[in-house]
């Protein structure tokens, strides 16, 4: 059966990245959520997308140029009237995760800024929280999904792809991948059943459109990663009738 991820948690109703968007996924019935991970200038974990805070905070700056104190002091929602959040850290979306059966993606965002040491420090705080069977990582650098699955081969990786590349499955299997996250624009019908007669799971992302999401269910894909989990598990229920 075909999984739902909130993608950046509830993210078309709350803000992404957040501790209310990742309570809400649950509250919205998703399988899993899909984060994205980064590393403070005082090395702690956190959870934001962009390389800088500008876009989602009303701070300015790198990630990698703030200690996790400085983050923490910014608005992490302050474009949703009325929700006060901050820019959580990984160590407190485990925390929370202990109160949960929710599988989580985590997105290493380290295809444009190294974060040397960053596969190494989330398996060691997966391994504290005893949350292995329940990770799943991805990331556009394949280089560290080759050093991940080599640390911690028992926690599945997945390759994310912006563009089609041909035969993904052999590609996956080439670099110990079990999954692929492409673009949702950029992978057919036919592939994904492909891939998923490979062995290989295949979790599209960012799928929104209605009838984007059945086919891809009606397909066997293995997950949707979509900003509209509600809407998403609708879709899901109804095709299994």
């Amino acid at each position: 059966m075909t999984l739902i991820f909130a993608h950046r948690g509830y993210s078309a109703r709350f803000p992404e990245n957040t501790m209310i968007a990742f309570t809400e996924a649950e509250k919205a019935s998703a399988n899993g959520i899909e984060l994205d991970v980064q590393m403070t200038k005082d090395g702690e974990l956190v959870i934001i997308h962009d390389e800088t805070v500008d876009r989602t905070t009303n701070g300015t700056g790198f990630v990698a140029e703030h200690t996790f104190s400085e983050l923490r002091k910014l608005q992490a929602s302050y474009k949703f009237a009325g929700v006060n959040e901050k820019i959580p850290s990984l160590k407190e979306l485990f925390e929370w995760m202990q109160g949960n059966s929710l599988l989580c993606n985590i997105e290493f965002k380290n295809n444009n800024v190294p974060y040397n040491g960053m596969e190494e420090k989330t398996i060691n705080l997966i391994s504290e929280f005893g949350l292995g069977d329940r990770i799943i990582f991805s990331s556009f650098n394949h280089y560290s999904m080759v050093l991940s699955h080599r640390i911690a081969p028992e926690i599945e990786t997945a390759a994310l792809l912006s563009d089609r590349i041909y035969q993904p499955w052999i590609y996956a299997t080439a670099i110990k991948a079990k999954g692929i996250h492409p673009n949702y624009k950029r992978i057919t019908i036919p592939m994904v059943e492909q891939a998923e007669r490979f062995g290989i799971s295949v979790r599209p992302y960012t799928v929104n459109d209605a009838m984007k999401m059945t086919e891809f269910i009606q397909a066997g894909a293995s997950a949707i990663i979509t900003d509209e989990p509600v809407q998403a598990m609708q879709i899901l229920q109804a095709s299994s009738k």
